[in-house]
């Protein structure tokens, strides 16, 4: 993977995502830009996980609240919030997956998309 070695350029949205993972404590949030990737489902993959499916849950609930505070936007669509070990928010250009820490290891979605520039942000403590 390509690591990003000045920042990302990213949307709004983008930012309303990230600072709605991190108000609820997220783990290894990853920016995935796809934009430059060949036949990319989307602009941007945000990644994170959690803990618990309580967390999972409240960090779903979190991205939600900011998008809509800031940007106004809804997902278009949601998947897996019944059982909280895998939830996917897509918001269209942006779709944000969200697991529980085993699940995210299991499925890799982090590898797969190996020619997209990659960037971190730091756990909030």
């Amino acid at each position: 993977m390509k690591e990003a070695n000045r920042p990302i350029s990213t949307t709004p949205l983008v930012d309303a995502v990230v600072q709605g993972m991190q108000e609820v404590k997220a783990k290894d949030i990853v920016h995935l830009d796809l934009r430059e990737v060949p036949y990319a489902v989307c602009d941007h993959f945000i990644i994170c996980h959690g803990d618990s499916s309580t967390q999972v849950e409240a960090i779903a609930r979190s991205v939600e609240k900011f998008t809509l505070q800031r940007m106004h936007e809804k997902p278009w669509h949601t998947e897996g919030k019944e059982n909280a070990g895998w939830v996917l928010l897509d918001y269209v250009d942006v779709v944000v997956h969200i697991f529980l820490r085993d699940v995210r290891a299991y499925y890799g979605l982090d590898q797969l998309w190996a020619d997209a520039v990659r960037n971190t942000y730091e756990n909030v403590a």
